[in-house]
């Protein structure tokens, strides 16, 4: 299954433990020559893989890995309940930017081990956007591991057949879900699930290419701004050619493939499902019976959208990275390195379509871990490199995400809102309305910056 999701729970549970509290944990129950690494590539697949590098590891340093999968509904609670008795892992992997903020709030991070780290691997190899959205000021709050981007899917053959621009804009799209929306097929399938991140992840993708910021230089929620109601706006639009009901992470993809509708908008974690390597989750379309790989090969991918308020077309991704907690064994730091140098390849190729390389080489060889990710084969029940199937000028056009990628709050140096805001879901809440005909876009943009604001208080 993806992993895709900021993990909505995490802020509010993160309430029940008080900072001293939390501080001052209890001693270690872990031996001095283990270390725990809690996974959020928790699937049995990859755990497998991650145990086969950690091997290396241990050959190497003598220190046995254990790794502890964890779903993400789950870790709210488990990092409480951690906290609170001083069981932390010495290492918690793949964790996406509002989380790291979240622990950071918190005083649950190393974050001098994890600076200690980059400076050892040297910055300069590292990607500048994932080094400064993992930063907070000068202070390095995790180590940045792989990025993945969220895209617009579409169908280049019903695109090309109605004489349709490539997606890339407002107007463009509107214009396409609008014409693509016949009797048999939506123009576009789209989240409104009130209660699930990924609603907000497909919104923030869309509004940040119109200039439209969760807060602005000056900290002032701007979701009442002119810049966000026309994303508001152009969200209700969409709905009104997707699918009725309360459209999910799942259910989006299910049309998708099932060739019920010209457009989505998913994270790169889609493409090897896509491309027909996973039999949990294939492609249905009639044409995808007799070939797996025709949806793949009629899809166009976007990865950056231009509203009429921006200035260029800007992409979302989501940043994963390795956090070292406050109460890490001694040798925390080196596996982390050992992940990000000796078994960073193995790593990234435990899911390429989702683990795009925040460290581009070594100083000896600058380009050596972007250059190999396109050919890494990905998929589960049939491994295939992504670039055979899309080519290398998408491969790389993705790729260019970990460069280029936006987020609301961490520039304007809010992230602390991040963990609330995913918590409590004010965007998704009123997408829903608008869907739903409750509310209109720019009545739901005034809710929404109201709930932030409300958030934003709460902080101070």
């Amino acid at each position: 299954m993806p992993r895709h999701r900021v993990l909505p729970a995490l802020a509010a549970a993160l309430l029940v433990a008080a900072g001293g509290t939390a501080c001052t944990a209890g001693p270690r129950a872990q031996e001095a020559d283990v270390l725990t690494v809690w996974n959020l590539d928790g699937q049995p697949d990859r755990i497998a893989a991650a145990k086969a590098i950690d091997a290396g590891f241990t050959r190497s340093s003598g220190v046995r890995i254990d790794q502890v999968p964890v779903d993400e509904s789950q870790l709210p609670s488990l990092i409480v309940s951690a906290a609170v008795s001083g069981t932390m892992p010495d290492v918690i992997a793949g964790l996406p930017l509002g989380v790291v903020r979240q622990l950071a709030e918190q005083d649950l991070l190393d974050t001098a081990a994890a600076g200690d780290v980059v400076r050892r691997l040297d910055p300069a190899t590292f990607s500048d956007t994932s080094l400064a959205l993992t930063r907070d000021g000068q202070e390095q709050l995790a180590v940045p591991s792989d990025v993945w981007a969220q895209i617009l899917v579409y169908r280049k053959d019903l695109f090309e057949r109605a004489g349709l621009a490539p997606p890339t804009t407002y107007a463009t799209i509107a214009d396409a879900a609008r014409v693509l929306t016949v009797p048999e097929r939506k123009g576009i399938t789209l989240a409104t699930d009130p209660g699930d991140p990924f609603t907000s992840q497909t919104f923030e993708s869309l509004a940040l290419g119109n200039d439209c910021a969760l807060v602005d230089d000056a900290g002032d929620v701007g979701l009442d701004a002119a810049p966000c109601r026309a994303a508001f706006d152009l969200y209700g639009q969409l709905t009104r050619s997707s699918p009725s009901g309360t459209q999910t992470v799942d259910s989006t993809r299910a049309t998708y493939f099932a060739g019920q509708a010209a457009m989505t908008i998913w994270s790169t974690f889609l493409l090897d499902e896509l491309a027909g390597l996973r039999d949990d989750a294939l492609p249905t379309c009639p044409e995808c019976r007799a070939d797996p790989e025709w949806l793949a090969r009629t899809t166009g991918i976007v990865t950056a959208v231009q509203g009429p308020d921006g200035a260029e077309p800007v992409s979302y991704g989501e940043v994963s990275s390795w956090a070292i907690t406050g109460t890490h064994g001694p040798a925390a730091a080196d596996y982390v390195e050992h992940m990000m140098s000796t078994g960073y390849l193995a790593a990234l190729a435990i899911a390429p379509e989702g683990k795009y390389p925040a460290r581009r080489g070594t100083p000896a060889a600058p380009t050596e871990f972007t250059d190999a990710w396109p050919t890494l084969p990905a998929g589960v029940d049939r491994r295939r490199p992504l670039a055979d199937v899309y080519g290398r000028q998408t491969m790389d056009e993705i790729g260019r995400v970990a460069d280029t990628l936006q987020r609301w709050a961490i520039p304007e140096g809010q992230g602390a809102l991040l963990g609330p805001v995913n918590a409590e879901l004010p965007v998704p809440k009123v997408l829903a309305e608008i869907a739903g005909g409750g509310t209109s876009a720019r009545e739901g943009a005034r809710e929404a910056a109201e709930a932030v604001e409300e958030i934003q208080r709460s902080l101070t």
